[in-house]
């Protein structure tokens, strides 16, 4: 991409003005002794003393990832000290494009389920989405040289230690802000650890066709499902060498954008299928969105029938939501039609069949 037009200094530098969020020592150690009320810590006042301190140490310095490395010759600035945790993430995607490269390897199709919902918490009843996965699943696995990956982000509510961060916006500063993978998590200093997303990235980069099932929750898509979109963000323009903005250095960022930024789509090319699913409204809206959205980020449509929008027990009672899923085969057909869909244009497209009508035109406009 040629450069854009010359910006002033003024305009490059970054606004400041929110008001700081750092804590006291005292409240500080209030939250982190917060998440020991079990009684099975009673007799660890004296250590869980020792380690508060210790969190505060790490807290205080802001040290956000403790193990690093030099970035090596790979990399802009190969002197550059490089999170062990970000390297681990980065390796991961490098070997599932690998594998999504290889013309001899299975055809990797992922299905993603939606909802929060599942018997082992609260609601105590698994989701109608996860039923609707289960059955594409079935269809699925009767394919030839079909590989088939689960993604249930109903963990996100039911697992422990399983989470997924919120997307912190940092393409809004500049494009090449956003780490390809992303390099905001985890942050050890402020206790943001655990993020999934290290492993969710490597399954969107393998997969040779998606579906995403999800219910409509007020007019719009599940929060763990969106959790997870806004963390893709990274996918649609990041910037795959953090050494070239020194982390999260945030002039530098803009300075590098401005010079010409090629917005590199890291997951193009890949198929895709989407099932909204409602009771009352909304469900056409959700499907078009997520539709809308996975074609921004240069994900291709299978095609029509891989596209649904449909109420399952309209205006009827939530307690006979299931009855009413399973007295109802025409929408689980149409979950099958789907998801061969989706197998049918993944198998093509390897095969060099599957044509998209002006994907190598150029676009005058870039993010």
């Amino acid at each position: 991409m040629s450069p854009t037009k010359p910006a002033s200094a003024s305009d490059l530098e970054p606004r400041k003005g929110s008001p700081s969020r750092r804590l006291s020592e005292d409240e500080f150690k209030r939250r982190f002794l917060n998440q020991f009320h079990d009684p099975a810590y009673g007799r660890l006042q004296m250590e869980l003393s020792k380690l508060a301190s210790a969190a505060w140490d790490a807290y205080a310095n802001s040290r956000k990832s403790p193990n690093t490395r030099k970035a090596g010759p790979s990399f802009s600035d190969p002197n550059y000290d490089l999170a062990i945790d970000w390297l681990a993430a980065r390796d991961a995607v490098s070997d599932a494009k690998q594998r999504y490269d290889d013309p001899n390897g299975p055809i990797h199709l992922l299905l993603i389920n939606g909802s929060p919902r599942s018997e082992h918490t609260c609601p105590g009843e698994v989701s109608k989405s996860y039923r609707l996965l289960e059955t594409a699943k079935a269809a699925l696995e009767q394919q030839p040289n079909a590989k088939v990956e689960m993604l249930d982000l109903s963990r996100l509510a039911s697992e422990y230690g399983r989470h997924i961060h919120p997307c912190k916006a940092c393409f809004s500063t500049s494009a090449a802000l956003c780490h390809w993978p992303c390099s905001c998590y985890p942050n050890y200093s402020l206790g943001q650890i655990h993020d999934w997303m290290n492993d969710i990235y490597p399954m969107w980069v393998e997969a040779d066709g998606i579906m995403i099932i999800t219910p409509v929750h007020w007019y719009q898509t599940s929060s763990p499902l969106k959790l997870m979109m806004d963390r893709l963000v990274c996918a649609d323009g990041g910037n795959p060498d953090p050494t070239s903005t020194h982390g999260k250095h945030a002039r530098e960022a803009k300075e590098l954008e401005m010079k010409g930024w090629d917005y590199p789509q890291h997951l193009a090319g890949r198929l895709f299928s989407v099932i909204a699913h409602g009771d009352t409204e909304g469900a056409e809206n959700v499907r078009r969105s997520l539709a809308d959205w996975l074609k921004s980020i240069g994900l291709i449509p299978a095609g029509p029938l891989a596209e649904i929008d449909r109420y399952i027990g309209y205006w009827e009672p939530y307690a006979t939501s299931h009855a009413a899923y399973e007295k109802d085969p025409a929408i689980q057909q149409e979950v099958r039609n789907a998801a061969r869909t989706l197998y049918e244009a993944s198998a093509a497209k390897r095969q060099g069949h599957q044509i998209s009508a002006g994907a190598d035109l150029p676009q005058p406009r870039k993010k």
